[in-house]
């Protein structure tokens, strides 16, 4: 998880000497420290799908098959109420070589988890060397990529971190946004992400026929895909509940989405002394930081909480669900066998659920692979289920055959 994470203070130092001061900044949900491209401080007027403006992508942010790249910022809607315009930040990234007839097909990236403060934002901070070379295979394909920050992540406003329906609409609204363009982009588009992504790609093929109509989503990819309910919490923590984990990191970083969506929720009112500063980092740093000091101060659930959250998470995790588990387009489903992050059993409980609900999924266990490993341990199988679903070739699944079904 954390080792495949970019350094993000460093590169951002380097990146942005110029910081944005726009009003309705709230540092204690992690906003500020970002370029002034970020800060849309005048109202959003323009409809979801809107560009706002755009720039060059720093040299150092460019992917190495890329042959521009362009920093976005776009209108979309508040996932949270389901109607405020809220500004979204990403990049855009055009493949090497001469557009095909009808213009270069469209990848919708859906990035993991990289903590909630502004500076995480990749559009800003840089990515993983993992999530670098998955992306320049799929330009070397011949794909154009979209990649959003989602709702909140280097602009301002908190990150609904895991809410499902915001990220669903920056991921559509990015794609509305490069197609209306001057970028040469085709009217077809399959989305692909990891982790908190994998959701996210999965999530935005459930809202996008209510969403975003018009848009001509293919398929979709998705890799370490959580599934979030009572039991699969429940089962995902168990060994952490005693025993320091870095993923503890990731229910610390829930925290402040239970934040956003309940006033009543005060950190202080469950979190333990011991465990504050990690919380508190959550709004300045980004996932790696989180987890070094999860891992530093030894933190587990048992020892980072004065009263149970228990129920203040569970209270989120509608939020965490999906808009309907039947994708109108068949999606691929990788799913990593040593992946602790996203174990193995919530990957399979959803597999199963949007099998029973009548989803096309093609799935695939990889037993040797963690949840970093099964992205890029999965292109021989994805890349030929991305080349079909453009060419509209038939995707009829594996339900009945799955590992998940075993």
């Amino acid at each position: 998880m954390t080792k495949t994470l970019v350094a993000t203070a460093a590169i951002a130092a380097l990146l942005a000497p110029s910081l944005a001061a726009g009003a309705d900044l709230d540092p204690s949900q992690g906003d500020g420290g970002v370029p002034e491209f970020y800060a849309w401080t005048a109202p959003v007027t323009a409809g979801p799908g809107t560009m706002l403006r755009t720039e060059p992508l720093p040299d150092g942010l460019l992917l190495a098959n890329a042959s521009k790249g362009v920093r976005i910022l776009y209108a979309s809607t508040d996932g949270l109420d389901g109607k405020s315009p809220v500004p979204v930040s990403g990049a855009l990234f055009i493949p090497k070589g001469e557009a095909p007839e009808g213009g270069w097909p469209l990848m919708a990236w859906a990035h993991g988890t990289v903590g909630v403060a502004d500076v995480c934002a990749p559009s800003y901070a840089g990515r993983s060397q993992r999530d670098i070379t998955y992306l320049n295979h799929w330009l070397a394909q011949g794909y154009a990529v979209v990649a959003s920050d989602y709702q909140g992540l280097g602009t301002p406003g908190g990150h609904p971190y895991m809410a499902s329906r915001p990220a669903a609409y920056s991921v559509l609204d990015s794609v509305r946004a490069v197609q209306a363009g001057d970028f040469e982009l085709s009217k077809k588009v399959v989305l692909v992400g990891q982790s908190q992504g994998g959701g996210a790609a999965f999530a935005t093929a459930g809202y996008a026929a209510a969403y975003a109509p018009e848009l001509d989503v293919r398929g979709t990819v998705a890799t370490g895909t959580p599934w979030v309910t009572p039991q699969t919490f429940a089962g995902a923590t168990a060994a952490g509940r005693d025993t320091p984990q870095e993923t503890f990191a990731y229910i610390l970083l829930i925290l402040y989405l239970v934040k956003q969506t309940d006033p009543s929720f005060r950190f202080e009112d469950y979190v333990s002394e011991k465990a504050m500063p990690a919380v508190k980092l959550g709004a300045e740093g980004c996932l790696g930081a989180v987890a070094e000091r999860v891992m530093a101060d030894g933190l587990t659930f048992t020892n980072s909480f004065i009263q149970d959250p228990t129920v203040k998470l569970a209270a989120v995790f509608d939020q965490m669900g999906y808009a309907t588990l039947k994708p109108s387009a068949p999606v691929f489903m990788g799913t990593g066998g040593k992946d602790v992050d996203v174990p193995p059993p919530m990957q399979k409980a959803l597999i199963v659920a949007a099998c029973r609900a009548g989803a096309r999924l093609e799935t695939h266990y990889y037993a040797e692979l963690d949840h970093s490993g099964a992205v890029n341990g999965s292109l021989g199988d994805s890349t030929p289920f991305v080349k079909k679903a453009f060419a509209g070739e038939p995707l009829d699944g594996d339900c009945a055959g799955s590992w998940a079904a075993q």
